[in-house]
């Protein structure tokens, strides 16, 4: 398969890049900077947030390969701190990156999909995109226009052939965690007590989470399948247990449950 895969520098991009190759597949991959090469892996400078950039590295890829059988929006970054102290700078940098990047690559790969007659789009969300995490709550809002993207995106082109899959990882080890953009400022800690002790918790859970290796075997698997599901959920059995705890718990009580999760 042709598989282009954003954000390939690091973490779930640089596994899934090396698995995909070792597997046999023809394996493309966005970064921003120069990195250390993975064998097979076939290299594109792209800025998701630059649509010429991402119109450039789809039609590099169609050029050389006359087809995109696989497009993985993988690329993302996070924001951390109260909602209240967000720089709007910030926000409107979570929002692009994590929502319109993969809203640019898409809408640059659909077309050749729909003439091809088949596809899958594999879009990252988050167990943040499916209930807003304390202290990420413009994360969340990111990954939450991703589901409901998709939600309906996979209604419009079933027919064409092209499948849409959801990604939800829970806390995996990753350098997602170093680079988050924090506001845990002396100002911000006075007014929220328990900020840092949250912080501090959910970035110990990330640090010490899954290895993006596994998830990286798991995306391997859901790309081969001829009727993949909508929705993986890639988290430890505690995460994913927490879904189907928010749909049957009072608000809440769901509410009491996270709020003790994350220590606020």
């Amino acid at each position: 398969m042709i598989i282009l895969i954003t954000g390939v520098s690091s973490g779930f991009g640089l596994a899934m890049a090396r698995q995909l190759s070792a597997g046999g597949h023809t394996v493309y991959g966005t970064v921003r900077r120069d990195v250390e090469p993975v064998p097979g892996v076939h290299y594109l400078r792209a800025d998701v947030c630059d649509t010429a950039s991402v119109q450039a590295a789809v039609a590099a890829v169609l050029s050389a390969e006359g087809r995109i059988d696989v497009l993985i929006n993988n690329a993302g970054m996070g924001i951390g701190g109260p909602v209240e102290f967000a720089p709007e700078a910030d926000v409107q940098l979570q929002m692009d990156t994590n929502f319109m990047g993969q809203v640019r690559f898409t809408q640059a790969v659909l077309p050749a999909m729909r003439k091809q007659g088949s596809g899958k789009i594999l879009c990252f969300s988050s167990i943040g995109g499916v209930m807003g995490l304390p202290f990420q709550g413009f994360y969340s809002a990111s990954k939450f226009a991703i589901e409901g993207f998709c939600e309906a995106m996979q209604i419009e082109v079933r027919k064409h052939g092209i499948q849409v899959i959801l990604i939800e990882p829970g806390d995996f080890s990753t350098g997602f965690t170093s680079a988050r953009i924090k506001q845990v400022s002396e100002e911000a800690a006075a007014a929220y007590p328990s900020l840092q002790r949250s912080v501090s918790s959910f970035e110990k859970d990330e640090r010490t989470g899954l290895k993006p290796e596994f998830l990286a075997c798991k995306i391997e698997k859901i790309i081969r399948k001829k009727h993949p599901k909508f929705r993986y959920v890639i988290a430890t059995f505690i995460q994913k247990l927490s879904i189907p705890l928010k749909r049957i718990l009072p608000a809440r009580a769901f509410v009491r449950v996270l709020s003790l999760f994350y220590n606020v």
